[in-house]
C-alpha cells in the first residue's frame, strides 16, 4: 500500500540510503513556456522534424484536452482551434536542464541524471538531510516549490531504493513518499514498458499476459531466467523495488546562460525587453543561489541572414538588482540596435562577488554605483563607447596613445603619498596647428591664429618613430620652447613636428 503525502510518512525518519527523484514531464514544452508567461494557460504543442515532416513531440495538458496527440502532423495540429504551435529548441532545453540541475544541487551535492526521451529527471541522494530540510515529505515539498519558482512543474518520489524512486516519479503526479518495504506495492500497477526491455521480450511477456510490474514480480525467478535469460533477474528486481544501484553523480560547471528562440522574427525593442526581463530574473535567481552576483552580461542576438549581433553590459559593481540590469539592457539595445530582425536571444552572465566600499567617517556620500552605470550608458549612447570611461595607456611608444576602459570601483583606497611641487604639463585637445620658422634647424618663430611668438629658448629635438611597416606609423620631433610676443606674453609649450605629414602643432603647455 502506498500512502501519499501522509503525515505519518512525513514524520518517519528513513536512514541508510534515501533517494528523491524529481521528474519533469513534457520537458520540451516546459522549457519553452518557462520564458513565455504570455502563453500560460493556453494549449501549446511542440513540433520537431524537417519542415515538411514536422510532428508533435510534446504538449501541455491544455493541448491534450483539445485533442492533440503525440505524432500528430503540423497540418492536423493547425486544424485544432486555438492551438499554439512551437518548434523544439535543443539549446533552450539545455539551458533549462542546467537550471533544473542547479536548483536540485541546492538540496544535495550527489545527483544522477536519469532523463529519458522527452522527460528530464534527476535522482538526489538525500540520506542525512533531515536536519537541514526536515523529514522526507517536507523535503519533497520544498524541492517541488523550488522547481515551481524557476518555472518547471515536477513530480517527486522519495524511496530508499534508487530505481523505485525513479520509476514512481515518472508515473506519479505531485509528491509520493514510499515507506521501506512498500516498494513492490508502489510499482505494482505501472506498465511493463517502464523497464528497459526490447520489443522481442515485450512481445513475449504480452503473450504470457504480463502487462504490469506487479505481475512480473510475482513470477518465479528460476523459471523466468531459464526462459528469458539472466537479464530477467534484474527486471524482476526492478519490479520488486529491490534492485541494487551505484549512484553516478554528475558535476557540471556553473554556466549562467539563458536562451530563447522566437517563433517569428522580432523587430521591436519592447518585445525583446519583455523576454529579456524574464531571462535576467532567472539569471539573478540562479546566481543568488550560489551567493554570487552578476558581474557582466553578454548579449547575443541571431539575426535574419545568419548574422550575429553582440552586446556587452558590465556594471561598475556586480549586482543582483533586476530593474537596474534590465535598464542597462534597454540602454545597450537602444545604443546598438540590431541591424535586422531578431531570431533568437541569448544572455550569458559572468558571476562575481558583491563588494563593499568602506566610506570614511567624514567623507561625503558617493552616488550609488547603479546610478553611475545608467548615466554612463546614456552618455555612451550620445557620444560613443570610445569616449566614455577611464583612460588607459596603450602598450606602445607612440606619444599620448591611450584607449578608454570601463569604470571600476575598487574597495581599497590607496594611501596618499607626500607630493612635491612639480611642473604641470597640460595637453591641448585637439592639438593647435601653428606655422614655424626655423633658424639653424631650430624653431625661431611660430604663429597661431591670433599671435606671433619669438622663441627665446628651444630644447630638442627628441625624436620618436614607430610602426613604419603599417599605415599607422609615426615619425615626430618634440621641442620644449620658451617664447614671448610683442605684448609681453610669455609661453612655455611643447612644439611637435610631424615629419610624416610635415606639420607643426602645439600639443601641450607648461605651467
Amino acid at each position: 500500500m502506498v500512502r501519499k503525502c501522509g503525515m505519518e510518512i512525513g514524520q518517519a525518519r528513513m536512514k541508510d540510503e534515501l533517494y528523491a527523484c524529481v521528474h519533469v514531464s513534457e520537458f520540451p514544452t516546459q522549457a519553452l513556456l518557462r520564458l513565455r508567461p504570455d502563453l500560460k494557460g493556453k494549449p501549446v504543442v511542440v513540433l520537431q522534424g524537417e519542415a515538411t515532416q514536422e510532428a508533435v513531440c510534446s504538449m501541455n495538458q491544455h493541448a491534450r484536452r483539445r485533442g492533440a496527440s503525440l505524432g500528430m502532423t503540423r497540418l492536423d495540429a493547425e486544424g485544432i482551434t486555438g492551438l499554439v504551435l512551437l518548434s523544439r529548441s535543443p539549446q533552450g532545453e539545455e539551458a533549462a536542464r542546467a537550471i533544473l540541475f542547479e536548483c536540485a544541487a541546492t538540496f544535495s551535492p550527489r545527483i544522477e541524471d536519469v532523463s529519458h526521451d522527452t522527460s528530464c529527471a534527476f535522482v538526489l541522494d538525500i540520506a542525512g538531510t533531515e536536519r537541514l530540510f526536515g523529514p522526507p515529505l517536507q523535503f519533497a515539498e520544498r524541492l517541488r516549490s523550488a522547481m515551481e519558482n524557476v518555472g518547471l512543474h515536477s513530480s517527486i518520489a522519495v524511496s530508499m531504493n534508487f530505481d523505485t524512486a525513479r520509476l514512481k516519479a515518472s508515473a506519479a503526479r505531485g509528491i509520493v513518499v514510499i515507506p521501506q518495504g512498500d516498494e513492490a506495492a508502489a510499482l505494482a500497477n505501472q506498465p511493463i514498458a517502464e523497464l528497459p526491455l526490447d520489443e522481442k521480450h515485450l512481445e513475449t511477456l504480452a503473450i504470457w499476459g504480463i502487462r504490469t510490474l506487479g505481475e512480473l514480480a510475482a513470477l518465479p525467478e528460476t523459471e523466468l531466467v531459464t526462459r528469458l535469460g539472466q537479464d530477467a533477474s534484474k527486471w524482476r528486481d526492478l519490479a520488486k523495488g529491490t534492485a541494487a544501484h551505484t549512484l553516478q553523480p554528475i558535476e557540471p560547471a556553473l554556466l549562467l546562460q539563458e536562451f530563447c528562440e522566437f517563433e517569428t522574427t522580432v523587430e521591436r525593442m519592447d518585445s525583446l525587453l519583455f523576454i529579456g526581463a524574464r531571462m535576467i530574473d532567472c539569471l539573478v535567481a540562479r546566481a543568488a543561489g550560489h551567493a554570487l552576483s552578476l558581474a557582466s552580461l553578454t548579449v547575443e542576438m541571431k539575426l535574419e541572414g545568419s548574422r550575429i549581433h553582440h552586446g556587452k553590459i558590465r556594471p561598475a559593481l556586480p549586482s543582483t538588482d533586476r530593474k537596474f540590469l534590465l535598464k542597462l539592457l534597454q540602454l545597450e539595445i537602444a545604443a546598438h540596435p540590431p541591424p535586422a530582425a531578431v531570431i533568437s536571444l541569448t544572455l550569458t552572465a559572468e558571476a562575481g562577488l558583491s563588494s563593499k566600499v568602506q566610506l570614511g567617517l567624514f567623507a561625503p556620500q558617493t552616488p550609488e554605483p547603479s546610478r553611475l552605470d545608467v548615466t554612463l550608458a546614456r552618455l555612451k549612447a550620445i557620444v560613443g563607447d570610445d569616449r566614455v570611461g577611464s583612460p588607459e595607456l596603450d602598450d606602445t611608444h607612440r606619444p599620448g596613445s591611450f584607449h578608454m576602459t570601463d569604470f571600476t570601483v575598487e574597495g581599497n583606497v590607496p594611501a596618499s603619498k607626500t607630493s612635491h611641487a612639480r611642473m604641470a604639463l597640460r595637453r591641448v585637445r585637439p592639438p593647435e596647428p601653428v606655422r614655424v620658422d626655423l633658424r639653424a634647424t631650430k624653431p625661431a618663430f611660430f604663429r597661431n591664429r591670433e599671435n606671433s611668438f619669438e622663441v627665446i629658448a628651444a630644447y630638442g629635438p627628441w625624436k620618436t618613430a614607430g610602426c613604419w611597416w603599417s599605415t599607422e606609423g609615426w615619425d615626430i620631433e618634440e621641442w620644449d620652447v620658451l617664447a614671448n610676443n610683442s605684448n609681453g606674453l610669455t609661453v612655455a609649450c611643447l612644439l611637435v613636428h610631424d615629419r610624416t605629414h610635415n606639420e607643426w602643432r602645439i600639443e601641450a603647455h607648461y605651467d
